[in-house]
């Protein structure tokens, strides 16, 4: 890499033994030969490491700065007895078996020169990255391990003269910092997670962060609006510059606060009151929620665990009544068990049971950490902000280039305004020629009415002396027209001769002119016959066709008063089966009857009275039904009626006079229906 980056290699170096103080297992003098790298190649090693380790993004950017921490010489390489201890230190705090073979095999000395990052990281990520387990290793102790690596020479907290963090809380600080930070290399946070982290450090320590005053400090240095390195941003928190007059010991419990919230994924922790299980007495516990399971101890300090509540999906809280004189109660109902607990007072108690059922909310989700979803929920909404930005900014430059458009156009518009002057300049010029011309055309035209003058006298003088030859004429038309009048009288003679000519042959004329008209009448007249004779055969023809219609229909007549009179008989079979059901029916009837008397007076024992139908005077059973059924064949028989009313009247009346015959007939049959 440091080739390809064009970075001089460093001498060969010796390593021998060391008494020097160890770390985990590792020598601090012979490891800590580190220095910052330049940017181009913090973010190339960085980018080598994202790509060759499938492990969490927070584990390895913790490998990252102890990676970097190692290249003494900024060359982009790093020892091999380096690599040997930070490999081995790896192995322990990973809790991954040694593999001495592999180990001993990958580094053996077959050549003098340091190993670049492309060389190491295969072998950190397929013997020890890709065996690394979840849970199976303390991952506070592999933070500690890769922080001591790199803050040696990095981490001043007395640079400034000052410091308000101490190096515990700066190692916590540098862990939230590392999940808090961007996935790229070279690791930096943005100003609004730095704002985010701060904030929840102030809140915890009840004060609240001068939002003016951060805004002011990104906006001094252009570098840093892009975001803060861990070490720019542990000098902002020694700075004070944020802090001012709060204790140590006040900031030290916000950060450890903070850290266990977010590094612990721990969403409320603090003293309950907790009802035994068995012996169902009171006790206070120290309690602490995470996304998986509430657990308790017998203090804060947790050092002594008394158990754990399992959180999923199917469990959870509820609000009890005050009982046992304690008060603000509530439960957790798991699968197995329910828990009751009491909180100090009812802001306690809400607070509890909002976290709680976010952590069930969270198992639902199939969610293991809060912040790594707020983080990515914060992510989203600052490339939302972004993309809005960058449309904001495509839109100015859009603007822009419309004020550009408009511009050119304007300065089009000015060279056409020029064009124009120029055009009217050059048209001023035209016209002024065309002036002269018209003043020469009018000299030229006087000339010329000059010698119209001319002509003109001379005109007059030739028209005198046709005068005088047309007074001569004159005198040979008056000679001329005495002449004429005597034609004209002998012509007049001779047209009268011819008008009494005329006269004889007009009164010729009109005699044959009305011989003319009366034969012309006689053909009229004779045409008129004709016409007659043809409108006489042409009725004799409709009054025919009128015949054989009118026979038609008396046919047609003949054949519905035929299906009239078969209709009449089928009614009459209809009729026939009428009353036969009705005497059926009225047999029917008196049957049931003598049946209901009987039903109806039974006899007593020793009566041997007859039996005397019971119930209303005058009212007989057999009457009423047979009544009915009279009724109903009246209605059967007007219903036929009405469906033959197409009948003639005749027949009509005959049919109502048989069906009022039967009727009575049916109603002497039954004479006690009227009374009823």
């Amino acid at each position: 890499m440091a080739k390809e980056l064009g970075v001089p290699l460093p001498p060969e170096k010796t390593e021998g033994p060391s008494s020097l103080p160890t770390f985990l297992g590792i020598e601090l003098d012979t490891v800590m030969q580190c220095s910052r790298l330049p940017v181009d190649k913090l973010s190339s090693l960085g980018n080598t490491i994202q790509q060759v380790a499938g492990m969490e993004p927070i584990l390895t950017k913790s490998i990252w700065y102890a990676f970097t921490a190692l290249d003494a010489e900024k060359s982009g390489k790093v020892s091999k007895s380096q690599l040997k201890v930070l490999s081995h230190n790896l192995y322990t705090v990973l809790c991954i078996p040694h593999d001495p073979v592999a180990l001993e095999e990958h580094f053996k000395d077959d050549d003098d020169g340091p190993v670049s990052s492309q060389g190491y990281m295969p072998y950190l990520n397929k013997y020890i990255l890709d065996k690394v387990e979840e849970g199976a290793f303390v991952k506070e102790s592999f933070d500690e391990l890769c922080w001591t690596l790199t803050a040696k020479k990095n981490y001043k907290p007395n640079r400034n003269g000052n410091s308000v963090v101490p190096h515990e809380d700066a190692f916590k600080l540098w862990c939230l910092f590392n999940f808090l930070s961007e996935d790229k290399y070279p690791l930096v946070m943005v100003p609004d997670e730095v704002e985010y982290l701060l904030k929840k450090i102030c809140t915890a320590m009840s004060i609240e962060l001068s939002s003016g005053e951060l805004e002011d400090y990104f906006s001094q240095e252009a570098q840093q609006q892009s975001g803060l390195t861990v070490w720019q941003f542990l000098d902002l928190v020694n700075s004070g510059r944020f802090l001012r007059g709060i204790e140590r010991e006040a900031i030290s419990m916000a950060v450890e606060e903070v850290y266990q919230e977010i590094i612990g994924d721990v969403l409320k922790q603090g003293y309950l009151w907790k009802k035994g299980h068995l012996r169902r007495n009171w006790s206070e516990r120290w309690f602490t929620l995470k996304p998986s399971d509430l657990s308790y101890y017998v203090s804060e300090e947790r050092k002594e665990k008394k158990g754990s509540i399992s959180l999923d999906r199917n469990s959870c809280v509820e609000i009890l009544p005050d009982k046992d004189g304690k008060r603000c109660m509530f439960c957790v109902k798991t699968a197995s068990r329910t828990y009751e607990m009491s909180a100090s007072d009812t802001r306690q108690r809400q607070e509890w049971t909002l976290a709680i059922q976010m952590a069930i909310r969270l198992q639902a989700e199939s969610k293991k950490s809060l912040h790594k979803d707020l983080k990515q929920k914060r992510r989203e909404q600052r490339e939302q902000r972004e993309r809005k930005k960058a449309a904001k900014e495509e839109e100015m430059q859009h603007l822009k280039h419309l004020q550009e458009e408009k511009e050119r156009k304007l300065q089009e518009l000015e060279l056409l305004k020029e064009a124009q002057r120029q055009a009217e300049l050059l048209l001023q010029e035209e016209e002024q020629r065309r002036q002269q011309q018209h003043e020469e055309m009018q000299r030229m035209l006087e000339i010329q009415l000059q010698e119209a003058e001319q002509a003109r006298a001379n005109t007059q003088a030739e028209m005198v002396l046709k005068e005088a030859e047309a007074e001569r004429q004159r005198k040979r038309i008056t000679e001329l027209e005495e002449m004429q009048q005597r034609l004209q009288d002998a012509l007049q003679q001779e047209v009268k001769a011819r008008q009494d000519e005329e006269s004889v042959r007009y009164a010729q004329a009109r005699l044959l002119t009305e011989e003319e008209e009366k034969l012309k009448q006689l053909m009229k007249l004779k045409e008129e016959q004709e016409e007659y004779i043809i409108k006489a055969q042409h009725e004799k023809l409709v009054l025919k066709q009128e015949m054989e219609n009118k026979s038609k229909f008396l046919e047609e007549a003949q054949q519905q008063l035929e299906e009239v009179r078969v209709n009449r008989e089928r009614v009459d079979q209809d009729v026939m089966l009428a009353q036969q059901k009705l005497q059926q029916a009225s047999t029917n009837v008196k049957h049931w009857n003598v049946q209901m008397n009987r039903l109806m007076h039974p006899i007593a024992p020793g009566d041997k009275r007859t039996a005397v139908s019971g119930g209303f005077p005058g009212f007989s059973p057999a009457l009423l039904s047979r009544r009915d059924s009279s009724l109903k064949l009246k209605q059967n028989l007007e219903k036929k009626k009405s469906d033959y009313s197409f009948m003639k009247n005749g027949n009509q009346e005959n049919l109502n006079g048989e069906t009022e015959k039967q009727l009575q007939a049916s109603d002497k049959k039954n004479p006690s229906s009227e009374t009823l």
